[in-house]
């Protein structure tokens, strides 16, 4: 048993600290820094994170309260709130999002050769975003209505692990299908995308990448078929068909050809219509990684039941960004820890345990693999899960 050790002080153990001092420099973090570090700061507000805390007060106290045990668990300054007010307010919030990067490429390593719904050699990428409402007049920067003020984070989702493999933070003005220009491609991936991005010219962009994209036809799509491949209607497929664009500027943004895939869910007994420019994978395998593509609303909905960032503990852009970026890291951290190890739990339950654990001296290992939970038995539903 480990007596020497908070919880708190073995998680910090998986940080790789020297990366993130490569961070620091790169953005003159330590400029004018005297005691509270940049090191402190991610600290402070990933606890905050893992404990739910609702205001820096909140943090004050708790930590405050605990002040012999915090050296031990990394954290060499006191803690108040105008200090991290100001720090939240001021450090580059960059510094946080590449490490946040560093975090995610290690976390994308061990979940390399996992498997999910569809058995694919290629990597697969769900692409989309989501609005965070916020009060316009405390956040005037975060333009979005008349009245209203919002950001958006434009997530790109690899499949295996459910890892974001990128991030960017706009305000909600911003519409989504111009972050396709912004999008690193990578040969040979496929990016599942809803038909809110379905720009024909920006996907002509994809397809000349060498990568391919999967996405959804709108009601008015109009088409010019070259000829049909055979189905089996039983799968659900109904047609799957290989097509030219109808107009001239939609086949002068897009001048080849397009698979068009007509599918039924037999479930539900809804219709939908798949363009693809990838002409060697099954039917019925474009629609069900399509199927895959509400992994990534799944993960909206769980970074946003159980991690703080729909309420902030700063109004400016820079604390704003600074506290996404570490409540995703602290959601990476969280997978990386489960992987490596070898925890059959859910990363909900790992967080729940840590969130009333960090104080206790016992070894993290034990902490979670000793811990018996079943769920309760649940009725037949066909929403997918995020972590299996």
């Amino acid at each position: 048993m480990n007596l020497g050790k908070t919880i708190f002080a073995q998680l910090v153990k998986f940080l790789p600290i020297c990366e993130f001092r490569q961070c620091v420099q790169r953005y003159q973090g330590t400029y004018k820094v005297q005691t509270f570090s940049c090191w402190d700061q991610f600290l402070c507000m990933a606890f905050a994170q893992l404990t739910y805390r609702e205001s820096l007060r909140d943090i004050e106290v708790c930590l405050r309260a605990r002040q012999e045990k915090l050296y031990h668990m990394g954290i060499r300054s006191s803690i108040s709130r105008s200090t991290l007010a100001y720090t939240n307010e001021n450090r580059d919030w960059r510094i946080y999002a590449d490490f946040a990067q560093v975090l995610i490429q290690e976390a994308r390593s061990l979940y390399l050769h996992d498997s999910f719904r569809v058995e694919l050699e290629q990597t697969a990428y769900a692409f989309d975003s989501t609005t965070i409402n916020l009060c316009l007049s405390l956040f005037p920067w975060a333009q979005f209505r008349k009245r209203k003020g919002a950001l958006k984070l434009h997530t790109l989702l690899d499949l295996r692990g459910n890892i974001p493999s990128l991030v960017i933070i706009t305000h909600g003005k911003i519409h989504d299908v111009n972050i396709l220009d912004e999008l690193p491609l990578e040969a040979g991936a496929i990016y599942i995308l809803d038909r809110g991005y379905l720009d024909f010219g920006r996907l002509y962009m994809i397809h000349r990448s060498l990568a391919f994209f999967i996405t959804r036809a709108k009601s008015n799509f109009a088409f010019q078929r070259l000829y049909s491949q055979p189905v089996d209607k039983t799968t659900g497929v109904q047609a799957d068909q290989i097509i030219t664009l109808h107009g001239f500027y939609a086949q002068k943004d897009y001048p080849e050809k397009l698979r068009r895939i007509r599918y039924v869910d037999m479930q539900s007994n809804k219709r939908f219509v798949f363009l693809s420019n990838n002409f060697t994978l099954p039917a019925l395998t474009i629609a069900e990684l399509y199927h895959c593509r509400w992994q990534i609303e799944l993960f909206f909905k769980w970074i946003k039941q159980h991690l703080r960032i729909k309420a902030f503990y700063g109004t400016s852009e820079n604390a704003v960004k600074t506290q996404i970026w570490i409540a995703i890291s602290v959601y990476v951290l969280v997978a990386i820890v489960k992987k490596r190890l070898k925890i059959d739990h859910s990363p909900y339950t790992i967080l729940q345990i840590l969130s009333v654990s960090l104080f206790e001296k016992t070894d993290l290992y034990q902490l979670l693999a000793n811990f018996q939970y079943t769920l309760p038995a649940e009725e037949p539903s066909n929403q997918l899960n995020l972590f299996t």
